[in-house]
C-alpha cells in the first residue's frame, strides 16, 4: 500500500473514495477515527492509501480533479 493522499480536509477523503471507487480503485481510510482522540478539532491528518499497482492511475485521477497528492515514491 502507497499514500496517495494526507488532509486535514473532512470533506476531501469521502470526495476522493467516491472517485477512486468510480474507476474501480480500491483504497483504504487511516486515522478516521483520530477524531474521537482529537476532540474533533482537526488536527490530524487523514490519510487515503492505495495499491501499489493503483497509485499512478489514482494520481492522475487526482491530479485531473485538480486535487494535490502526496508526493513521496514518486
Amino acid at each position: 500500500m502507497k499514500e496517495l493522499l494526507r488532509t486535514t480536509d473532512p470533506t476531501l477523503v469521502p470526495f476522493v473514495t467516491a472517485l477512486l471507487m468510480a474507476e474501480d480503485i480500491e483504497c483504504f481510510d487511516l486515522d478516521v477515527h483520530m477524531s474521537i482522540l482529537e476532540g474533533s478539532i482537526g488536527v490530524m491528518p487523514r490519510r487515503v492509501m492505495v495499491a501499489d499497482r493503483h497509485l499512478f492511475r489514482a494520481r492522475a485521477i487526482l491530479r485531473d480533479n485538480d486535487i494535490e497528492y502526496s508526493q513521496g515514491d514518486i
